[in-house]
């Protein structure tokens, strides 16, 4: 009977592991959801006040687009864990908490604090975090990876976005 920790992948006792897992994931990844829409409660009020390009999104879809990227985030992370061992799922489970906390910081600096400026800079350090994220997950679990591609699509729109809003609004 082993301890709390990895559990080898592909072992009886790890598929047993593998919902309770699966629903951590989850919970973390809706956490960051979470905690990001505290710190901006006001955050349709701040966006609608902003001078915005034709082309940015209504303040509506964020929420739904968001709740399908969280769950595919999630889901990725999960396959990793799942389907990888050793310092392959270290390494690429390391670089995915990283991207989850680069997401989270972004939304108390935009909408927060509107630092504009620096809420690019921290999209700038997710998408890189996300792509070697997704090279990783590529080693261990195809499938993980190519999950976190609408995230990174996303994101990257996100930035273009941040960066027009913040020349727009300074």
């Amino acid at each position: 009977m082993s301890g709390p920790g990895p559990v080898p992948p592909g072992t009886r006792e790890e598929g047993a592991r593998a919902p309770a897992a699966l629903a951590g994931f989850l919970v973390l990844t809706y956490a960051v959801a979470a905690l990001g829409a505290l710190a901006s409660s006001d955050a349709a009020d701040v966006y609608a006040a902003l001078d915005r390009p034709v082309w940015a999104p209504p303040a509506w879809l964020f929420g739904p687009v968001w709740t399908v990227l969280y769950g595919t985030v999630a889901v990725a992370g999960w396959l990793v864990w799942r389907h990888t061992g050793g310092r392959t799922r270290r390494r690429a489970l390391s670089w995915w908490g990283l991207q989850l906390a680069l997401n989270l910081a972004w939304t108390p600096l935009f909408f927060g604090v509107r630092q504009y400026g620096l809420a690019l800079l921290d999209l700038l350090l997710l998408v890189t975090a996300l792509l070697v994220t997704i090279r990783l997950f590529h080693r261990g679990h195809r499938v993980a990876a190519f999950l976190l591609v609408p995230y990174l699509a996303w994101v990257c729109f996100a930035t273009v976005l941040n960066a027009v809003l913040w020349k727009a609004n300074t």
